[in-house]
């Protein structure tokens, strides 16, 4: 069977391992799974920020841009920040296979608080979503790399038609979402993502047989005594922070901008604790520790790259609502839907990609110069925006909608190669005992993405736009410019990433 050594409970049926092109049945169900998780997540960050940023009077929150851009990012930083606790509750208490159940129902559960129309249930639905997310996120890539061996060439192109499935949802949610948003409100928008998750569960409960390693055991399973003590420590630690946030917030010191700036602390703080735990503990072998310090440059890459990527759902969307036309060819359409032009390149792109892997075999690029080239394409699609926002008098400028379809076809391909691969080599250089908590730190690089992010675009408005977008768009370059330049060490201390 094509599954991990390390691959525990039950196995697929006979005749799963290519029946999928070529690839392993369950990445079918797994695939399906994210096509609708990502079509009610980006359909909704694809509306959020426009929401947060409308007026009340129109349904939306009233913040300034800016403001409403930092919120954005700082909910994203909380979706992935939690993604650590998914990883160890998978690991430790419930298992891959449920850790990603009980996760899409809280997103689904969240998404439909979005749709109830005020404002207290919109911060209760994010908060749904959040913890939803990061029990579904690490552990269901977690469960897609257990469908193959390590040496398994496949594995890179297996992950690129996994990333192609994720983009059709993140092609179709930002057109449902975002046309009900503009014609019948936003609320209408959250609704039908909350649709899109309840079909999503449904496909990956049909399809559970495929998946290899389903179990309703943990794999590093605590001792009965330890796993209730673990719970009882979560309860009362859930009550604790609830009731602090509440004192804090009735005191007046909890403000959101507070709340957007603790984000941030924790988003850096907590890889670094992270990378040191797991390089000092003693299930970590002396092979493994040695992996995990290339893994820290990866790290650094995916983090400079989604800084870019995530602003694709706030400053360029607010960019997009201001200063370029929403007509093409004549035909007029809501701002929401350039969102869905990133996902379109990357559903025709990613299956290129993987049939270009599979022809080259081992002869194709290293997999930290796929990363170190999708960082460059992602700092090139924000600089190439400082051409039509540069030498305009006024804010009352219009660009061609071609600017913002051709920024995102440089960061949509950008995007294929930096998560696919990156994805793919976390679960290689993984240490056995924290399998899918090394999942979840690479999600943790998309946390501080989004942490820095929060407090970059508190300048977006301040500073010009062709500098907004150019400086930060030359620094993601440069850092990919570094990968390369370091790969013949890369090459030397990856193994076995080819």
């Amino acid at each position: 069977m094509s599954r991990t050594e390390n691959d525990t409970g039950s196995a697929p049926p006979p005749g799963d391992d290519t029946a999928f092109f070529g690839q392993p049945k369950g990445l079918l169900t797994l695939s399906g799974l994210e096509v609708w998780e990502r079509f009610s997540f980006l359909g909704m960050q694809a509306i959020l920020v426009l929401y947060f940023a409308d007026t009340v009077a129109h349904g939306g929150m009233g913040m300034d841009p800016a403001n409403a851009a930092s919120v954005s990012a700082a909910y994203g930083t909380l979706v992935y920040l939690v993604s650590v606790a998914g990883g160890w509750l998978a690991d430790r208490i419930l298992g891959s296979y449920r850790a990603v159940l009980w996760g899409g129902i809280l997103i689904a559960c969240g998404h439909y608080s979005m749709a109830v129309p005020t404002p207290t249930m919109t911060w209760v639905g994010l908060g749904l979503i959040s913890a939803g997310t990061g029990l579904l996120k690490p552990n269901v890539a977690s469960m897609v790399g257990k469908l193959y061996r390590t040496a398994d060439e496949r594995r890179d192109a297996g992950f690129a038609l996994y990333y192609m499935g994720i983009n059709i949802g993140a092609f179709a949610g930002p057109l449902i979402t975002g046309w009900l948003g503009d014609h019948k409100g936003w609320h209408w928008g959250f609704s039908a993502a909350a649709i899109g998750m309840t079909f999503g569960l449904i496909q990956y409960v049909a399809g559970r047989r495929h998946l290899a390693g389903r179990t309703d055991a943990a794999e590093y399973a605590l001792p009965p005594e330890g796993m209730r003590r673990a719970v009882r420590l979560m309860i009362a630690g859930a009550i604790v922070v609830a009731a602090l946030a509440v004192v804090l917030g009735t005191a007046g010191w909890l403000t959101m901008g507070r709340f957007v700036d603790i984000l941030t602390y924790i988003s850096v703080i907590a890889p670094v604790v992270y990378f040191v735990v797991m390089f000092r503990s003693p299930r970590v072998t002396a092979e493994e520790r040695g992996r995990l310090k290339p893994y820290l440059v990866l790290f650094i890459a995916s983090v400079a790259f989604n800084f870019i990527l995530f602003q694709a759902y706030s400053t360029m969307m607010l960019l997009a609502a201001s200063n370029a036309e929403t007509t093409i060819l004549g035909f007029e359409f809501p701002v929401s839907w350039y969102a869905s032009a990133l996902g379109a390149f990357e559903v025709a792109l990613a299956p290129v990609v993987a049939g270009l892997w599979v022809r080259m075999g081992r002869r194709q690029p290293h997999a930290s110069n796929k990363i170190a080239i999708g960082v460059i394409l992602g700092g090139l699609s924000f600089v190439l925006m400082a051409l039509p926002t540069s030498g305009h008098s006024d804010d009352t400028y219009k660009m061609a909608a071609w600017w913002i379809v051709g920024s995102y076809l440089l960061l949509g391909l950008g995007d294929i190669l930096v998560e696919t691969s990156g994805m793919s080599a976390t679960t290689k250089l993984a240490p056995q005992a924290f399998a899918s908590q090394t999942m979840a730190l690479w999600f943790l690089s998309l946390a501080l993405a989004n942490g820095i992010q929060a407090q970059v675009v508190k300048l977006y408005g301040e500073v010009s736009n062709p500098a907004y977008f150019g400086v930060n768009g030359a620094i993601a370059v440069a850092v990919g410019i570094a990968v390369i330049a370091l790969a013949p060490w890369l090459r030397r201390t990856m193994h076995p990433v080819h």
